[in-house]
């Protein structure tokens, strides 16, 4: 798994003390989950580093642990169960997925303070681009207006912890399909809709959004 691990990365960086890997291509969310698997196991042994590891996934539903089967509506795509909280969303390409590998022995074990550090980032790197986003207490996520007078969701945000280590972390829409969506209940919200930079007029690319996503990172963590 070690190997595998650092053959879809780039050679990493460090933002904020915390190795910063962005992946080539589209990586398949198995190994995704490998590489997690290897990485959290390697930090709660004390042998390698917090990663927050940047990527994009080929279209796929995950279920969360709270999946309700009836929220699947097609299955067009590969549909993978996931040990992270929550349940279906959408990935694929023109979506930047950070997934968050971080050691809360060292940065205080409260789950909730963690979950709102990661939807605090997500916040600040929206601001980069004019964009306005916001939790809500009854739905997950973050939030933005939609241009109609009301609002959808432009990012999820979906943990799993181990012995106090992170698993899995947010999911910004930059680009993507935005009807790619319709094969799901996205996290069991049906009410409001979805939406991307790119629906909402910016204009920025991946290496952009990136970038304000270390910014935002280095002031949040």
């Amino acid at each position: 798994m070690a190997d595998m691990d650092m053959k879809v990365a780039d050679a990493p960086g460090r933002v904020a003390g915390v190795e910063w890997v962005t992946a080539p291509g589209l990586v398949a969310y198995e190994d995704a989950l490998a590489g997690m698997e290897t990485r959290v196991d390697g930090i709660i042994a004390g042998g390698m580093d917090e990663r927050v590891w940047l990527l994009e996934h080929p279209p796929l539903y995950t279920a969360g642990t709270s999946a309700d089967p009836a929220e699947l509506l097609d299955d067009r795509f590969p549909v993978h169960a996931t040990g992270r909280g929550g349940r279906y969303t959408y990935h694929g390409p023109g979506q930047r997925v950070a997934y968050v590998m971080l050691d809360l022995r060292g940065r205080g074990t409260d789950v909730r303070a963690y979950v709102r550090s990661l939807e605090a980032w997500v916040i600040g790197a929206l601001a980069a681009f004019g964009i306005t986003g916001e939790p809500r207490p009854d739905r997950i996520g973050i939030w933005v207006p939609d241009g109609n007078g009301g609002e959808a969701k432009i990012a999820a945000v979906g943990v799993r912890i181990r012995r106090w280590v992170t698993f899995h972390g947010i999911a910004i829409n930059l680009d993507p399909d935005l009807e790619h969506f319709s094969g799901i209940v996205p996290c069991g919200i049906s009410d409001y809709g979805v939406t991307s930079l790119a629906r909402l007029g910016i204009g920025a690319s991946m290496a952009d959004l990136d970038a304000a996503l270390a910014a935002s990172f280095a002031e949040v963590f």
